[in-house]
């Protein structure tokens, strides 16, 4: 269905919308700090959802999402394509291009992806392809197929996102560790936050990442929390069980981590994170300023725009 029809779309019930004016961050991001991890919805007028969604989320376009980056100081964005958008990636490329340099995408194409077209793609600002493996999100993807398109994106240098739940990661990670290209995985691989950091569940995780040399983003407290925001004290510290966690991650792996948003916030059915304070949230988590260095600027630099200075 070509861009620029009439179509209205209803919202999912209980749908949660983001949040239009975010506190401001106590939190002075660096220079060039990325957001490596957020997303576009529509507007479906404009970019229709995709038929097969599993859910119909609010609009949040590109204007909306260039204004919360100034707001709170990001310099770039890496916008990953949506679930409800399918594998039509014009609304994410379209926000790309938009942003004139300051944005990488990542698409999501099917195993019969032409050259000509992951080229486009290429030429457009797309620098990798995402995996779902979240049962509720997406049909499951047979793993032939997922290896047909890492051989094919593999000589354009991109790389794959992957989201899985941590008790997924024992019967996924061998398929994984076959794929040509480098990993990305989202959300710390969804840990159960009400465990212990150090026990066997986020140790495998840890030891997955050693062994592959995955990136990792610690992003998402507010989906992962089980005791989400509590009341803020000076620091503005929420989300406190998730800093074990994300902490663990940055000083094991130091030059492989990667912050984001993930603005808009998809399927959240508690509450509505404040964006600002997800910002807030780093110094918690990479406690010195080299840390957050490597985690805002450094490395999301070096993966999506190898050669240039921030």
């Amino acid at each position: 269905m070509a861009a620029g029809k009439h179509i209205t779309f209803t919202k999912s019930a209980g749908w949660l919308d983001w949040c239009p004016e975010p506190g401001a961050p106590r939190f002075r991001l660096p220079v060039g700090a990325v957001d490596a991890h957020c997303h576009v919805f529509g507007p479906g007028e404009r970019f229709p959802f995709a038929p097969e969604r599993k859910y119909t989320p609010c609009d949040a376009s590109e204007e909306q999402l260039f204004g919360l980056r100034d707001r709170l100081g990001v310099g770039r964005n890496v916008i990953v394509q949506a679930t409800c958008h399918g594998a039509d990636n014009r609304a994410m490329v379209h926000a790309v291009r938009a942003a004139r340099g300051r944005a990488r995408g990542i698409a999501t194409v099917r195993p019969d992806v032409s050259e000509g077209e992951l080229r486009a793609l290429d030429e457009a600002g797309v620098r990798g392809v995402r995996f779902n493996f979240l049962k509720r999100l997406a049909d499951t993807a047979p793993k032939d197929d997922l290896a047909t398109i890492a051989a094919k994106i593999a000589p354009l240098g991109w790389h794959i996102v992957i989201y899985f739940e941590a008790p997924d990661l024992p019967e996924l990670e061998d398929f994984f560790a076959t794929l040509p290209i480098a990993l990305v995985v989202d959300h710390m691989g969804r840990p159960d936050v009400g465990r212990p950091v150090d026990g066997p569940e986020f140790s495998n995780f840890l030891r997955f990442a050693e062994r592959t040399g995955a990136w990792v983003k610690v992003s998402c407290p507010e989906r992962l929390s089980l005791s989400g925001p509590p009341a803020l004290d000076g620091e503005r510290n929420a989300y406190t069980d998730v800093v074990p966690f994300a902490r663990k991650v940055i000083e094991e792996f130091p030059d492989q981590v990667l912050w984001g948003t993930d603005w808009p916030h998809p399927n959240l059915t508690d509450h509505m994170p404040d964006d600002g304070l997800l910002v807030d949230h780093i110094p918690h988590i990479a406690t010195t300023p080299e840390l957050q260095r490597k985690l805002l600027v450094d490395n999301p630099m070096r993966l999506y725009w190898p050669g240039e200075i921030s």
